[in-house]
C-alpha cells in the first residue's frame, strides 16, 4: 500500500521532495526503527532481572554468530549484486536514456524485496509478540513508509508502471509471513522459543537504524541468520 500511495503522490508532485524534507523523513524513520526495534527487544525479554539479562545476552550472541554465518554464506555480497543490478537500471534512467518501463519495474521490485528491514518485518509479523496472538507489524509499517517515499522519485524516472512493483513485494513478503505462521510458530511456541527470535530481530532493527541515520555502513544482510541462531542458542542454554 505504501508503494502505491507513494507512486500516486510522486505523480502529483511537480518537483521531487526537497533536501530538508528528505532529511526530516530520514530522521523520523530512523527514530521509528530504533523505537520499534527496542520495543521488540522488550517484548522478547521477560521474567526476572537475571532471566531477562540472560535472554538479552543470548539475543546479542545470536546476532553476532548470525553475522559470521552470513559472512560465510556471502549474503551481503549477494545483496550487493542485486543492488548493483538495480542501481544500473536507475543510472540508465537518470542519464536521460529512453524510459525503460520493464527495467523500472524490475529495479523497484529488487530493491523493495531485498531490503533487510522488509525481510525482518515479514518474519516478526508472522510471529506472536508479547504473549499475544498477533504479530509485530510495526517494522513492516516503517518499511512501507520508506518504500512510499522512495517511489515518489522512482515514478518520475520510470513512469507509473514502476509502482506496480507493490504486487510482487506484497506476495514475496506475505509468503514469508504466512510461512512463519504456518510452519515456524507451532514448533517455536511449543518449545518456548518465539521470544528469542523477536529479541534478536529487535537488535538487528537497531543496526538497520545506523544505515538510515548514515552513521556507518553495516552489512545488514549478514545479520539475518541470527533469527535462526537465536532459538537454537536459547534451546541449548536452557
Amino acid at each position: 500500500m505504501g508503494i502505491l500511495i507513494g507512486g500516486l503522490f510522486g505523480l502529483a508532485l511537480r518537483k521531487p521532495l526537497s533536501v530538508p524534507a528528505q532529511v526530516f523523513f530520514r530522521a523520523v524513520l530512523g527514530v521509528a526503527t530504533v523505537f520499534f526495534g527496542l520495543r521488540l527487544v522488550w517484548l522478547g525479554v521477560n521474567g526476572t532481572f537475571f532471566a531477562g539479562l540472560k535472554q538479552l545476552l543470548i539475543a546479542a550472541l545470536a546476532v553476532t554468530l548470525g553475522f559470521w554465518i552470513g559472512r560465510l554464506l556471502h549474503l551481503q555480497k549477494l545483496s550487493n549484486r542485486l543492488g548493483r543490478f538495480a542501481g544500473n537500471l536507475i543510472a540508465v534512467a537518470q542519464s536521460g536514456a529512453p524510459s525503460n518501463i520493464g527495467g523500472g519495474f524490475i529495479a523497484c521490485t529488487i530493491l523493495f524485496c531485498a531490503a533487510p528491514l522488509g525481510l525482518l518485518g515479514a518474519v516478526t509479523d508472522g510471529l506472536p509478540a508479547g504473549g499475544g496472538p498477533t504479530g509485530f507489524f510495526w517494522l513492516l509499517a516503517v518499511k512501507a513508509v520508506m518504500d512510499g517515499l522512495a517511489m515518489t522519485g522512482f515514478v518520475k524516472m520510470f513512469s507509473w508502471p514502476s509502482a506496480l512493483s507493490a504486487f510482487p513485494v506484497v506476495i514475496f513478503l506475505g509468503f514469508i509471513t504466512f510461512a512463519c505462521r504456518l510452519y515456524a510458530v507451532p514448533f517455536l511456541a511449543a518449545h518456548g522459543l518465539v521470544d528469542p527470535v523477536n529479541a534478536a530481530a529487535g537488535l538487528i532493527a537497531c543496526a538497520i537504524a545506523l544505515m538510515i541515520f548514515e552513521v556507518r555502513r553495516v552489512e545488514l544482510a549478514n545479520f539475518l541468520p541470527g533469527l535462526a541462531v537465536a532459538p537454537l542458542l536459547a534451546w541449548l542454554l536452557k
